[in-house]
């Protein structure tokens, strides 16, 4: 999985392995005890969380996913996806929203002042900084991403230890 070129904010990537589910998860129960110094592994049914520790988080950490289903000939398939930090993923949301909704009200209000042969110039200039936010938003979480790659191979290493 090649980070730095992938166009997605929220890396995901899968797997399958000749371990059990069990024995996966026993391996995450292991591990959380070896790395509970540096790392945080949350265990819950056919799911595994791994987290940085607080100490070490930034407001760019990622944390890492991993669901757990099995196959028919008993191995079983790893899905992996990586994601920002909850806080930050909601603020984002938010703001994401926020800009849809300003933007969709100026595009209702230019609409009607279209049809009234008012001038619209006012409207479309909020609509234009919208898209403009909207960019910055994903440039933003690019950043963000970049500046947590080295957590996520971390991380990465980490989730390679509970499935090999």
């Amino acid at each position: 999985m090649e980070l730095d070129t992938n166009v997605v904010l929220r890396p995901r990537f899968h797997k399958d392995v000749d371990l059990t589910i069990f024995d996966i998860i026993e391996r995450a129960k292991k591990l959380k005890e070896e790395v509970k110094e540096d790392y945080r592994i949350k265990v819950s049914d056919h799911h595994i969380f791994l987290f940085i520790l607080l100490a070490k988080r930034r407001y760019y950490s990622p944390h890492l996913h991993i669901e757990l289903s099995e196959n028919e000939d008993k191995t079983t398939h790893v899905k992996c996806l990586f994601g920002p930090d909850q806080t930050i993923w909601t603020f984002f949301m938010f703001l994401h929203f926020f800009v849809a909704g300003v933007f969709l009200v100026f595009g209702m209000f230019a609409i009607s002042d279209w049809i009234l042969k008012a001038p619209v110039t006012k409207d479309l200039i909020v609509m234009s900084l919208m898209v403009a936010v909207w960019f910055l938003l994903y440039f933003i979480a690019k950043q963000i991403r970049y500046n947590g790659r080295h957590q996520v191979v971390e991380l990465k290493r980490l989730y390679l230890r509970i499935v090999e």
